[in-house]
């Protein structure tokens, strides 16, 4: 027996090797290169908003930064959900991947950074591009009778709650990260189990602050775009997009890392087919479900208010573009990975990944960019309606989008390969190291 033991040892001691847990010096060159198109990306959307190149008024730009921004931000606050859950319910089988996990949540200590254009656009007093309620005397007079819903709702919406409750949402998301992963990092040099137990002490806390930071959030940020609309399950459903960002992104960084020739012997199919199963479930089941039990409600209860939200992505192009979201985030993905062996083939499960992330683009910007008519209660009909806005262009195209999305994706990306670069790429001394390297699926 204390030879089996020796050898487990010895084998464990191999598998955690810095050859196989630590990122080599030249990965500080992807970093580089990420930082390289961040600035280029950024700038050329802050260029191509500047001059209204390509068509690009002043409200697209800004709604295409919100959708970059939020894509960046589901993609860690997915990486911080994957974390705490699994304190929470004293997970084994994760060890071995929670550390690109943590680096994903670790962007949250700094990713405020992003949201003060938004602060600029506010001091400029030009808000109400993309939040019409912060200038009411403007929705007044282009609609008197979404003005007469919103103002009932001015104790919410007003600038000084929404910033006080922005700085809210990012304290608590740098807080959580900063606890998660400083304790992780910590035990990686102490091996004290003691920070496994605090870190499952505060987990049911945690998890909770995250629900309803991300939860009004969304609120704010997306739904409040339509002041007038309202969903009680608009949290959920930016819930599962966050899943979706940051199961996706584990992924395609945990299978990279194996391409490099790390984490030998620590990460195994059985590991992927664990991850393609969240994926699976979040990204595609779970959305699906939140996505036509909200449609659903809202079509039978009938209420104009609600229903006004859902008739904007019927018009013209974005009738064809919601059908393109229902195959490409549920049908299409869902039939590609509801077998076992497409979640332990890495090149089937980075593909999944990759065209889930491309998907939730398309998700964010199908919430973000449409624009409720403000003549919409005169039609006596739908039909009518539909008729009046049947040339209405998605934009979709448009440079703008994609250069602020990938200045956004470069600059996460290179904030995590640079924490991944100062520490273990595995919770080395975590308690519950043991149970994942023998995990299997049964």
């Amino acid at each position: 027996m204390a030879h089996a033991s020796g050898h487990a040892s010895a084998h464990t001691a191999d598998l955690l090797s810095p050859e196989n847990i630590q990122l080599p010096a030249f990965a500080l060159g992807f970093r580089n290169i990420a930082l390289g198109i961040a600035v280029v990306g950024l700038g050329a959307g802050a260029a191509i908003g500047y001059t209204e190149s390509f068509g690009t008024t002043s409200a697209h730009f800004w709604r295409a930064y919100l959708i970059a921004f939020l894509f960046g931000l589901t993609m860690c606050l997915g990486g911080l959900f994957f974390v705490v859950i699994q304190h929470l319910v004293r997970a084994g089988w994760s060890v071995a991947v929670r550390r690109p996990a943590e680096a994903l949540a670790a962007n949250l200590r700094w990713y405020w950074i992003l949201f003060i254009p938004f602060a600029v656009l506010w001091f400029m007093g030009k808000a109400n591009v993309l939040w019409l309620w912060a200038d009411m005397e403007s929705m007044r007079a282009n609609s008197q009778a979404e003005y007469d819903i919103v103002i009932q709702k001015v104790a919410f919406l007003n600038p000084t709650f929404f910033w006080i409750r922005a700085l809210v949402y990012f304290a608590i998301w740098a807080g959580l990260a900063s606890f998660y992963v400083g304790n992780s990092v910590k035990q990686d040099e102490s091996g004290d189990i003691t920070l496994t137990e605090k870190m499952q002490k505060w987990a049911g806390p945690a998890m909770i602050l995250f629900g309803l930071s991300t939860t009004f959030a969304a609120f704010d940020w997306i739904m409040s775009l339509s002041p007038a609309w309202f969903s009680t399950m608009f949290g959920v459903y930016f819930f599962c997009g966050c899943a979706t960002a940051g199961y996706a992104s584990m992924i395609i960084i945990t299978l990279r890392l194996q391409q490099l020739g790390l984490l030998k012997g620590i990460v195994s199919s059985e590991h992927r087919q664990d991850l393609g199963k969240l994926l699976f479930a979040f990204g595609m089941v779970f959305w699906a479900y939140i996505g036509f039990s909200q449609y659903m409600l809202i079509w039978y209860a009938n209420i104009p208010e609600e229903t006004g939200w859902f008739l904007a992505r019927q018009v013209g192009g974005w009738g064809l573009f919601s059908f393109a979201l229902l195959f490409g985030h549920f049908v299409i993905p869902f039939l590609g990975l509801i077998s076992k062996w497409p979640k332990r083939f890495p090149p089937t499960l980075v593909v999944a990944a990759v065209w889930m992330l491309c998907f939730h683009y398309v998700d964010l910007y199908w919430l973000i960019m449409p624009e409720i008519p403000h003549d919409l209660a005169s039609f006596d009909t739908y039909a009518a309606m539909a008729d009046k806005y049947s040339d209405t262009p998605t934009h979709f195209a448009n440079p703008v989008n994609f250069v602020l999305v990938f200045g956004v994706i470069a600059i996460v990306a290179a904030q995590t390969i640079s924490t991944l670069s100062r520490v273990a790429l595995v919770p080395k001394r975590d308690p519950r190291l043991a149970d994942s390297l023998r995990f299997e699926n049964i």
